[in-house]
């Protein structure tokens, strides 16, 4: 593995965090993504004894493998303060860090070709608008002068100048090695096997390092976090699906900022490259709980009906896997321990269709070469929010996962919220969007936005 820091993080990397597995913790954290990481570092802050395992390597999976946005703009209603406030924190966790983690002020613009797509650009401005957001409806005219240079012509756009980007394989460690700093403690390597439940209550946590003390547990594991919560009793309609991504090598500057269409989303790079991705487009990897879960995800398919790519079964070891163990005792090697990190491979049709729309885009620029590629698996959810709860059958047990391809913007945001939860403190939001119960109180289901 090369140790060029724009490819996301393996096994193949060393670990970081190698602390020893303490007897006993105020909080113990599942999983070293955003939320985890922002999490551990809140509650630190709060003087929390907190104790945070990862069965592979921070940052290892989604956190390092998405577009690097950290967005207001086309946010649903709900996350939109959360948004703000994560915007906010971002900039203070960034001097914190002390690291350059890439951290820009970066219009972040979505571009129209139907009619349809204006409409929508007018209702979020509104949304925009209500909560102080300055976002900018464009023309045609108006969005050919910002983004000069493209061979299309666009119905128009929208774009919050206020909005940033940074370097996701950057950013998510520089958190954990601070909250490292300010207390928390990191063991990377060290899969979680079983919540250990006294009288219906968290009274610890099996790992694959031995037994730790707590009586409260957060669930952020991410793409894993169903089937963990599963064998617990705990189901959760969350699906995980596949999205390739791809770094270009250094080009000439075209636009500094992020833009999407339909069909392609880029993003510029601090080392003068753009990160490419197909708009909005994933690909489902079936399996017991995509079939599982079907009816709750109709809604989410008819209004995005080609959205959504399919392959006939997960691979073996994924979560979602047909021969998948969805039991396993905890001193047994569980499901995490034999897949460390998820690294799909990306799909070469997809980055050869990503180097083509983004040539023919700035067609300037000439052929497109990647320098690096990759994909990730999303969770998630079928409203497109996440789950951001305590579970109430099991005292002490918390979840927050499901963030649908959103987390890396808004994860400083959830993570003081969860943190503010977990010490028994307002969360400073109206949280009932994210309620663990809407899949079954029988309330109809709202969907977010698609981005």
């Amino acid at each position: 593995m090369s140790a060029d820091p724009i490819f996301p993080f393996s096994m193949a990397q060393k670990a970081q965090f190698v602390s020893s597995l303490p007897e006993a913790a105020d909080v113990v954290i599942v999983g070293g993504g955003i939320i985890g990481v922002c999490t551990a570092l809140y509650l630190a802050r709060a003087g929390q004894q907190v104790t945070l395992v990862e069965k592979g390597r921070v940052a290892g999976e989604q956190s390092s493998r998405n577009w690097g946005w950290i967005r207001t703009q086309g946010r649903d209603a709900d996350e939109l303060p959360i948004a703000l406030e994560a915007r906010r924190l971002w900039r203070a966790l960034a001097e914190d860090c002390g690291e350059d983690i890439g951290l820009r002020q970066s219009p972040i613009t979505y571009l129209a070709r139907k009619p349809r797509e204006l409409a929508d650009f007018e209702e979020f401005a509104a949304l925009a608008s209500e909560h102080g957001i300055e976002t900018k409806l464009r023309d045609a005219a108006e969005t050919a002068r910002f983004m000069p240079g493209m061979s299309r012509r666009f119905l128009g756009a929208i774009t919050t100048e206020s909005d940033m980007r940074a370097e996701p394989w950057l950013a998510v460690p520089a958190l954990a090695r601070l909250a490292a700093r300010e207390g928390a403690t990191l063991v990377e390597g060290c899969a979680a096997r079983k919540i250990d439940i006294s009288a219906g209550r968290v009274t610890g946590l099996w790992t694959e390092q031995g037994f730790i003390r707590t009586s409260a547990v957060l669930v952020a594991g991410g793409a894993w976090s169903s089937l963990f919560l599963r064998a617990h009793g705990v189901s959760i309609p969350q699906l995980t699906v596949q999205a390739t991504a791809g770094a270009t090598v250094p080009l000439d500057l075209v636009h500094d900022g992020a833009a999407t269409d339909e069909h392609i989303a880029f993003r510029r790079r601090q080392d003068g490259g753009y990160t490419l991705a197909p708009g909005g487009l994933a690909r489902l990897l079936l399996g017991p709980d995509a079939l599982r879960h079907a009816r709750r995800y109709l809604p989410a398919l008819r209004a995005n009906p080609f959205g959504i790519g399919y392959a006939a079964a997960a691979p073996g070891g994924y979560p979602d896997a047909w021969r998948t163990p969805r039991q396993w005792e905890a001193d047994a090697v569980s499901p995490f321990e034999r897949m460390r990190v998820l690294d799909p491979a990306p799909q070469p049709a997809r980055l050869r269709a990503m180097a083509a729309g983004f040539s023919q885009l700035y067609p300037q620029l000439g052929p497109i070469r990647f320098k690096r590629s990759w994909a990730g698996m999303i969770d998630a959810m079928p409203d497109i929010v996440p789950v951001v709860d305590h579970v109430a059958a099991i005292p002490g047990l918390t979840v927050a996962t499901g963030m649908s391809a959103h987390g890396f913007g808004i994860g400083p945001g959830f993570g003081r919220i969860v943190a503010d939860m977990i010490c028994g403190r307002p969360p400073g939001h109206d949280m009932s969007r994210f309620r663990f119960s809407r899949f079954t109180d029988g309330s109809k289901l709202r969907l977010g936005p698609a981005l």
